[in-house]
């Protein structure tokens, strides 16, 4: 029996983040990307295990994988989205903040989609309908919530806003610590927090139209019913794009209001 989309996004992230968890704490070869920029052997290897299960699946779908680039030839609108370990500085000094992110892009829609705690053993995953988390082989639904007003911000560049937002500026704003409390964990774990509950927002700027990192993040706060837009408002991938995923409508018009007074000023 053909494996279900659904089911092999999960294996997918699963494999990905087994050998994740296997490398952790020993000595990791690193390969420069860019400047301040690295990937280790980790990463490597956890996105060929996970290239692996989706090729031995899907052989004629494309992957867009963050170490490897785009692979494949098809042309049936279908793409794989692979970043198989994000936090990858926190990893490198022995930090457990990281996740494994798969997601399927279906014309311009992300399908399914799966973002894994390696160190948890957790998997948020999505069919594009509902959001849930797997722990022992048991799915929870996934209930957003902003109880706790811990907002996660992305202070790692790009910063193709800068001009007229920075969110290191937002995080000043005296109105931002009159109703939230930041935190930086730098992996897109934390987006996936948001549709867990356990994060009330999270913000940042930049293109995500085809970023490995952020698609499988986005896809489940949606399915969970967090309102998600960018840093202006608009629809995702639009405008300004960015990003800022809340819980509630509440906390994300605050957010927008703070984000649009630090253009006022910069205006």
């Amino acid at each position: 029996m053909s494996i279900t989309d659904q089911a092999l996004v999960i294996e997918a992230a699963e494999a990905g983040a087994a050998i994740v968890r296997s490398h952790y704490g020993s000595t990791l070869t690193r390969f420069q990307n860019t400047a301040g920029d690295f990937a280790t052997r980790a990463d490597v290897e956890a996105e060929k295990a996970i290239l692996d299960v989706l090729r031995a699946a899907r052989p004629h779908d494309v992957v867009l994988g963050e170490e490897s680039g785009r692979t494949g030839t098809g042309g049936n609108g279908r793409m794989w989205l692979v970043d198989p370990l994000c936090g990858t500085l926190n990893y490198a000094v022995r930090n457990m903040l990281a996740s494994v992110n798969v997601a399927l892009r279906t014309g311009t829609q992300v399908a399914v989609a799966a973002s894994a705690d390696p160190f948890t053993d957790e998997v948020f995953w999505t069919d594009g309908t509902g959001a849930y988390v797997r722990r022992a082989g048991m799915d929870e639904r996934l209930a957003p919530s902003a109880e706790s007003r811990l907002v996660e911000v992305n202070l790692d560049p790009p910063f193709p806003n800068n001009d007229v937002f920075l969110a290191a500026r937002m995080l000043a704003e005296d109105g931002f610590i009159e109703q939230f409390r930041p935190r930086v964990v730098s992996t897109t774990l934390a987006v996936a927090w948001v549709a867990a509950g356990r994060r009330a927002a999270y913000v940042t700027d930049g293109h995500l139209r085809e970023s490995v990192h952020f698609a499988a993040g986005i896809a489940l706060c949606q399915a969970a019913g967090c309102v998600v837009t960018g840093i202006d408002g608009q629809p995702m991938h639009s405008g300004a794009g960015g990003l800022v995923a809340a819980a509630d409508e509440p906390t994300h018009a605050a957010l927008l209001r703070l984000i649009r007074n630090q253009r006022a000023r910069r205006d």
